[in-house]
């Protein structure tokens, strides 16, 4: 096929360039010296030049994830995303047997993105970055086909509700935390070329994706404040800063149409920034639209409308190109995509590809980075500093920390978490392991102490009565299937019983220290039998959960793998019974054999033991990040297990020096800890030196620096639904939570005691300056993170309680006093203003608030900003209905399948629109643009001062057969006039995209 030629666009494209289009594969020496090559060119030069080379098959197959090799053009295969969360974690091999194994990194771990947020520290987070596009580059030079340059890291979507099962990824609830930790990761991947990218990072996931619970399937309705205020800035500072080259579309829907398919990746993300972007769908996203979505009903369609709505690559059917190849060009035949909307998307492609240094004779300046700098000795030190200014002391009573290595010599570590390392389903592997127990004995060794250390778990064993015989596994490294072996209790009858709450529980052989889990072939396929073989408990189906439960004087062991979760099909067999060969299979309830259970030893006693008499005892407890809440499945409970929380319980009943470090992934409802035990700790599952920073920071060879990046609630009853994304209606987050919290955002004590000062707050030329000193009056030399806050008094609108505006971690000596400034723009201050669609700053005083937390405001100051006055709404004017200012029992839907936003409600569901004048003379009319789907007519109400006030009219809302099929309807109204606040009552289901009154 002759290539498809393009008129030059570019001055510097001779002649002979566009003769170099025909089809006719260059020999190599001539490729070499092709414009698209020339790194001499400007980008824009070299990706017309390319694009122009290119067929429209070959255009075409480089719009899924795996871009094949062209080999006329000397151009190789280039696959996008590699997973890159809080380090180097994993990719899909197009070259394995079958194509599309997960191969999984051994790299630096860094704690997990929650864990960074706690550091508030962006040049940490640079740092971070940086070493991690390093070691993306290190992998990559080994193997290019496998370890792809796009990674997809960091995710930034907003931790508003601590239920989200993938809490772990994000970095904060605070939209300006977040956008600012986004940066500086996004900063140190991309590397400091002002041309060229180390690695091309991906913001995940594009927009308002906060719940896994029907995730493909659910809406995240957004009023347009919230959307603009919060949901997009995270987004929009990275990219409008160049620290991202793109965004990943999410899985759900926005205001009722699929993220995947959504305009908003080509008219807003790219209004961001004059960069190029290379936008990619979430794993399968593009099915989702003809199959659990039923939003179009081709693939042909789909694939058209996700290009057309901006985005860029394909990221489905595993390593199958050929499916997305030929819905696209189905697309094409049928006039639903044109050539030029393709070469826009490969466009994209190309440029992030020349930026990267592909086509660079050298590769570029980023090309001599080899695998050596993977796990190096800097990168170790970065891990450690990391995992330590992540660490948050939640709670320090009468200085319980930090523990005195002469006075304390010996120490009691004990718990679930105290002796192990847990990775996460977005981790790399870890290269080498420092557990807390590891951590703290080193320490105390360099002081003659001693550490007693036991995962506080019970030893049970499993015997079956009608035979006497005993649940058996493997002695060895690759242990075997679990059958009816032993005659007595022996190590392969013997099992560790780990806590994880809500009655799950794991199993770990005490023969061979493997996980029991259910036995998977060497192909990959499942089998119905169990075997103790299994390093942890991982994978996307985690299949080494179970449940003891009481069956007489007995119990039953049931198996309660991911793939029963409540979104797939609960299978009969989920029992565990003794075959005639005494082999474990699963089968029916009634089926299953009847265990004894047999206590070896009792993991309380044990921790008791070893906490009494101890000058200090550490229980570490805390989460298993593939059973407790992880992607595609949330967590119901925020409390702790309740194996571990009975642990802690006995440990400071047998000694009063606790000390409690929770190591897991989000908010946990500690009430009672807070109460009872002197010093808590938090940690997030932090990589290979967890317990190294645990150590130094329990005795003060380094202190506490962490703040909380979200709110610790008491209880679940402090949250609404979580499909409630209307953070402003629902007093979500600091920002507008009313209630007293465990923990606010922020919080984190010292070691150290600082003292604020007189903040002085200076306004000019639309900046405004906030200085404080902060003294260290305390002993030792200690970190703050001074936080300033601000609340604005009187406003046309619902404002934040607080609203973070500017953060900075200082280190200050004891004594001495450090002059912190902080700042930002009048602009930050605005709010989107739904009667003008755009943003405003308000004229009004606000507080200026400096302090240790959002909680604890150590100094105050009042700033009156200049800005505008709101005029009142004009209703004359056609008014979108998604322009509200309250509602109930309404929510945003699609108005049409490719752009527009409409306002769906049902019987009782009503919209406000406040402050509208209507002048002396006031209105006689009302012209409302409606839909309603389903049969029978209904009504929208006028109701003036509430939803139930006085009526003031009625227009009448027949069927229109679709819900994308709107009429123009009409309605007199009476008695409204001068100032009102108007509200629209519906009386059944009914869609409205626009109304305005008459006069």
């Amino acid at each position: 096929m002759v290539p498809h030629r393009r008129r030059p666009i570019i001055s510097v494209l001779s002649g002979a360039a566009l003769v170099a289009t025909l089809v006719a594969a260059p020999p190599a020496a001539a490729r070499d010296t092709l414009p698209f090559r020339n790194p001499d060119l400007p980008v824009d030069a070299r990706v017309e030049d390319l694009l122009g080379r290119l067929t429209l098959d070959e255009k075409v197959s480089l719009l899924h994830q795996y871009q094949p090799a062209i080999p006329r053009l000397g151009i190789k295969r280039f696959k996008t995303g590699t997973e890159a969360l809080h380090g180097l974690a994993w990719s899909t091999d197009i070259n394995s047997t079958p194509p599309g194994a997960v191969r999984t990194a051994t790299a630096t771990v860094f704690p997990q993105s929650v864990g960074l947020g706690a550091t508030w520290n962006p040049s940490l987070m640079r740092r971070v970055g940086s070493a991690v596009g390093d070691e993306a580059r290190g992998f990559n030079k080994e193997n290019s086909d496998l370890w792809g340059l796009q990674l997809w890291a960091p995710v930034v979507n907003l931790l508003r509700d601590p239920r989200w099962g993938r809490n772990e990824e994000g970095y904060s609830e605070d939209a300006l935390l977040t956008g600012m930790l986004a940066t500086a990761y996004g900063k140190g991947i991309s590397g400091d070329d002002p041309r060229y990218l180390k690695a091309a990072p991906v913001l995940k996931h594009y927009l308002a994706n906060n719940n896994e619970i029907r995730r493909d399937t659910t809406s995240s309705s957004l009023r347009p404040r919230v959307k603009k205020e919060y949901d997009e800035v995270p987004f929009k500072l990275p990219i409008s800063a160049d620290a991202a080259t793109g965004i990943m579309t999410a899985y759900n829907l926005i205001n009722g149409r699929p993220a995947t398919a959504h305009p908003d990746a080509r008219d807003v993300v790219r209004s961001w920034t004059d960069r190029t972007l290379f936008n990619v769908t979430d794993a399968h996203g593009p099915n989702n639209l003809v199959n659990s979505q039923g939003y179009y009903g081709t693939l042909a369609e789909a694939d058209a409308a996700t290009l057309k709505a901006g985005v860029d690559s394909f990221t489905t059917d595993d390593t199958n190109s050929g499916i997305t190849i030929a819905a696209v060009k189905e697309a094409l035949s049928k006039g639903l995509l044109a050539e030029s909307d393709v070469d826009t998307a490969v466009r994209h492609i190309l440029s992030i590809r020349v930026r990267l240094g592909e086509f660079d004779p050298d590769g570029g300046p980023y090309a001599k980075i080899t695998k050596a700098v993977v796990d190096s000795p800097e990168h170790r030190r970065l891990a450690r500093q990391a995992a330590t200014e992540q660490l948050v002391l939640l709670k320090n009573q009468n200085r319980t920390l930090p523990l005195d290595a002469k006075r304390d010599r010996k120490v009691a570590v004990v718990g679930p978490l105290s002796d192990t390392l847990y990775t996460d389903w977005y981790s790399g592997a870890l290269p080498y392991r420092v557990t807390p127990l590891d951590g703290i004995r080193q320490r105390l060794a360099s002081t003659g102490g001693s550490v007693a250390g036991t995962e506080a778990v019970d030893r049970i064993a499993l015997k079956d009565p009608a035979t006497g015989r005993y649940v058996t596994g493997g002695a060895d490294a690759d242990g075997d299937l679990l059958r009816l072996a032993d005659t007595t209790s022996a190590a392969t009858s013997q099992f560790d019983v780990f806590d994880w709450g809500q009655g799950v529980l794991t199993l770990r052989s005490a023969a061979n220290g493997k996980t029991v889990g259910r036995f998977v072939r060497p192909d990959g396929s499942w089998t119905d039998n169990l075997a103790n073989d299994q390093a942890q408990p991982s994978g996307w189906f985690v299949q080494q959960m179970f449940t003891l439960e009481p069956d007489g004087d007995g119990v039953l062991l049931r198996y309660a793998g991911y793939e029963k979760a409540f979104d797939w099909a609960e299978p009969a067999k989920t029992y565990l019974k003794a075959g005639a060969d005494g082999t474990l299979v699963l089968a029916t309830k009634e089926e299953a054999t009847t265990f004894t259970r047999e206590v070896v030893r009792s993991g309380v006693d044990d921790a008791v033991t070893a906490a009494k008499g101890a000058d200090a005892a550490i229980v570490v407890v805390g989460s298993m990040p593939f059973i407790n809440g992880r992607e595609d499945h949330d967590r119901t409970t925020m409390a702790l297990a309740e194996g571990q929380s009975a642990l802690i319980k006995a440990v400071r009943k047998a000694n009063p020096n606790t000390v409690v470090v929770v190591e897991n992934s989000y908010p946990t409802t500690l009430t009672w800890e807070q109460k009872h035990i002197p010093a808590i700790l938090w940690s997030s599952h932090a990589g290979a030196e967890t317990g190294n920073a645990l150590a130094a920071v329990l005795f003060g060879d380094a202190g506490p620096s962490g703040r909380l990046p979200q709110t610790w609630y008491r209880s679940e009853s402090d949250l609404p639904d979580i499909l409630d994304y209307d953070i402003i209606k629902s007093d979500r987050t600091y920002q507008y939570f009313k209630g007293t919290p465990l923990y606010p955002f922020g919080h984190g004590l010292s070691y150290g005691t600082f003292r604020y000062g007189r903040p002085d707050v200076r306004l000019r030329a639309g900046q405004v300056t906030v200085t404080v000193p902060v003294t260290n009056i305390g002993k030792v030399a200690a970190d703050e993170v001074v936080q300033l806050y601000t609340h604005q008094r009187t406003s046309r609108v619902k404002q934040p309680l607080k609203k973070l505006r500017d953060f900075e971690k200082v280190r200050i000596a004891p004594g001495r006093t450090s002059t912190v400034t902080l700042g930002f723009r009048v602009s930050d201050l605005a709010h989107w203003d739904v009667t003008r669609n755009r943003w405003t700053v308000e004229k009004a005083d606000h507080d200026i608030m400096v302090g240790a937390s959002s909680a604890d405001i150590r100094r105050r100051a009042t700033l009156a900003v200049p800005g505008e006055t709101v005029p009142a709404r004009d209703l004359t004017r056609p008014t979108r209905a998604v322009d509200f200012d309250d509602h109930r029992g309404a929510e945003i839907v699609d108005e049409s399948k490719p752009s527009g936003d409409a306002l769906a409600a049902g019987a009782g569901g009503w919209v406000a629109f406040t402050g509208a004048d209507f002048g002396p003379r006031g209105v006689r009319g009302l012209r409302v643009r409606a839909a309603k789907e389903s049969a029978g007519a209904t009504t929208a109400q006028v109701r003036l001062g509430s939803p139930t006030g006085r009526l003031a009219g009625t227009v009448t809302i027949p069927p229109t057969g679709d819900r994308y099929t709107y009429r123009d309807l009409t309605a007199a109204v009476t008695g409204v006039s001068g100032r009102q606040d108007v509200y629209l009552v519906f009386g059944g289901d009914v869609r409205l995209s626009t109304f305005s009154f008459t006069r």
